[in-house]
C-alpha cells in the first residue's frame, strides 16, 4: 500500500490503522479471556446443580415402590428448561427424568465428572455406591449464544467508538499540524520579490530546523539581490555626472570645429553618449522597480500624473503624437505616484520609439485601474511578442531603445499584483501593437 504523500493525511492514516487494530485485538483478547471465564462459570454452575439435585433425587428413588416406572418430574409453571437431567440406576435403567429431558440427549455412563457431546455438556455424580446415578445436560447453543452476545457487547460500542476515536484523530493531526499551514500560507502569500523571512515561532521542533534552514536561504538570496540593485543602481547614478560632461564636451566640440567630419564624429559621439544616459536611468528604475517601496499607506488620483507625463512628452515629440482618454471620476491607487511615472514614461516611449511615424498613439486609463497604450505598426509575431518583457529584448535589432522598457513595466507588475498584458496586432483591428498594464484600485479613496 502506498502512502499518500501528505504528511496529515500519512499521520491520520496511520494512527487511525494502528488505533484500530490495537482496538480490534484488545475486543478479541477480551472475548478469548471472557469466554474462558464464561466456561469455568458455567460448569461451575453445572457441577453445582448436580450435587444440589442429587440427594433430592436418591430420597424420591428410595421413597418409591419398587415396581413405580420411570417417572418425569412435572413442571410448576410453564418456562424454558436451560438444564435438564437424568437419573438411572446402576443397570442404566432410567429412574427419573425432568420435565423436558430427551433420553436420547444423555450419553451411557462414564463416570463421575464432565464430558461432552456434540450438543451437550453433561456432568455425572452417583450416590449409594453407585446404585444412583445422576447425569446433568446443558446445550452447548446456551453457552455460544451467551459467548456471541458479550462479543456482541463488545464488538457493537467499537463501531460506534472507532469512528468517533477516527475523527477526534483527523482533527488532533490537523490542529497539531496548523502551524505548519500557516508558515506555508505566509510563504505562498510572498509576491516574486519578497524574500524577507518567513515567522516560524510556532513551529514544532521536528518542523523548525527545515524553517530556519529555508529562512537562512531566503536572507542569503535577498542579500545577493540587494547587492546586485545596489551595484545597478549605484553604477548608473556615478555614470550620470561623467556622461553629462561628455556629453557637454561633445556638443562644445561640435560648436568649435569647423572641420565637418570632426563635427559628424562629435554628433555620433553625443548620440551614443545620450542613449547611454538613458539606459543608466533605466537601470535605475530597473534597481527601484526590483527592490524599492512601490505601494503607499494613502491612495491619490493617477490623472494628474498621466496628464503632466502626456504634455511632457507632447512637447519633445511634437503636437498630435498623442491622444489621451481620461475617466470622469478620479482613479484612486496605493501605488507610489513616481512609480505610476515610470510606468507611463515607458509604456509610452516604447510606442512612439516603435510605433509607425506620424501615427499618434492612443493612450486611455480607465476607472479600473486600466492603463492602455497603443500604436500603430506592422504586426508583431507571437515568438518575439513572447519574449518582448525579456530584459535587453528589442522588437527590432535596429532600433536605439534600451531593452528594458517593457522588462521595468513586468517587473512592477508582478510587485505590485498586477499583469502586463501585450497584443499585436491592436484589439479590434488587423494591425498595430497594444499594451495594457492592471494597477491597484482603492475604492472610496482619497486622495
Amino acid at each position: 500500500m502506498k502512502m499518500p504523500r501528505s504528511l496529515q493525511r500519512r499521520l491520520a492514516l496511520s494512527l487511525g490503522a494502528l488505533l484500530t487494530v490495537l482496538w480490534l485485538g484488545a475486543a478479541w483478547g477480551t472475548a478469548v479471556l471472557a469466554r474462558q471465564a464464561i466456561e469455568e462459570v458455567f460448569d461451575a454452575a453445572l457441577q453445582e446443580t448436580a450435587q444440589r439435585i442429587l440427594p433430592l433425587a436418591v430420597a424420591d428413588v428410595l421413597g418409591r415402590d419398587e415396581a413405580d416406572p420411570t417417572q418425569r418430574l412435572a413442571q410448576s409453571r410453564e418456562h424454558d428448561e436451560i438444564l435438564s437431567y437424568a437419573v438411572r440406576d446402576a443397570q442404566g435403567r432410567l429412574l427419573l427424568l425432568s420435565h423436558d429431558a430427551d433420553p436420547a440427549t444423555f450419553p451411557p455412563w462414564r463416570g463421575v465428572g464432565f464430558s461432552q457431546s456434540a450438543t451437550h455438556r453433561f456432568y455425572s455424580e452417583e450416590a449409594l455406591q453407585g446404585s444412583v446415578r445422576l447425569t446433568v445436560a446443558e446445550p452447548l447453543a446456551h453457552r455460544a449464544g451467551v459467548g456471541r452476545e458479550i462479543q456482541m457487547g463488545l464488538g457493537l460500542p467499537l463501531l460506534i467508538f472507532l469512528p468517533v476515536a477516527l475523527g477526534a484523530i483527523v482533527l488532533g493531526v490537523r490542529a497539531s499540524l496548523a502551524p505548519m499551514r500557516r508558515f506555508r500560507e505566509r510563504l505562498a502569500a510572498r509576491g516574486a520579490r519578497d524574500l524577507s523571512l518567513v515567522p516560524a515561532d510556532d513551529l514544532p521542533t521536528e518542523i523548525a530546523p527545515v524553517a530556519d534552514t529555508l529562512n537562512d536561504l531566503l536572507g542569503r538570496l535577498a542579500a545577493a539581490f540587494e547587492a546586485e540593485r545596489s551595484f545597478a543602481a549605484n553604477a548608473a547614478h556615478e555614470l550620470r555626472t561623467p556622461l553629462a560632461g561628455a556629453i557637454a564636451q561633445a556638443q562644445r566640440l561640435q560648436s568649435e570645429t569647423s572641420d565637418p567630419a570632426a563635427k559628424a564624429r562629435a554628433g555620433d559621439i553625443e548620440a551614443t553618449l545620450k542613449r547611454l544616459t538613458r539606459l543608466s536611468e533605466r537601470l535605475m528604475q530597473l534597481a527601484r522597480a526590483e527592490g524599492g517601496r512601490l505601494r503607499l499607506d494613502h491612495a491619490s488620483d493617477l490623472r494628474p500624473v498621466a496628464r503632466i507625463l502626456t504634455d511632457e512628452l507632447s512637447r519633445m515629440t511634437g503636437a498630435g503624437r498623442m491622444a489621451l482618454v481620461l475617466p470622469t471620476d478620479p482613479v484612486m491607487s496605493d501605488l507610489d505616484p513616481d512609480v505610476f511615472a515610470i510606468l507611463y514614461r515607458n509604456l509610452v516611449e516604447n510606442a512612439l520609439r516603435h510605433g509607425a511615424d506620424g501615427e499618434p498613439v492612443q493612450v486611455s486609463l480607465s476607472s479600473e485601474g486600466v492603463l492602455t497604450v497603443a500604436n500603430e505598426g506592422p504586426v508583431v509575431p507571437n515568438e518575439v511578442l513572447s519574449r518582448l518583457m525579456d530584459r535587453f529584448e528589442r522588437a527590432g535589432r535596429h532600433t536605439d531603445g534600451s531593452g528594458l522598457g517593457l522588462a521595468i513595466v513586468h517587473a512592477v507588475a508582478q510587485r505590485i499584483g498586477g499583469a502586463l498584458v501585450l497584443k499585436s496586432p491592436k484589439t479590434g483591428q488587423d494591425a498595430g501593437f497594444e499594451a495594457s498594464l492592471t494597477m491597484p484600485i482603492v475604492k472610496g479613496g482619497k486622495g
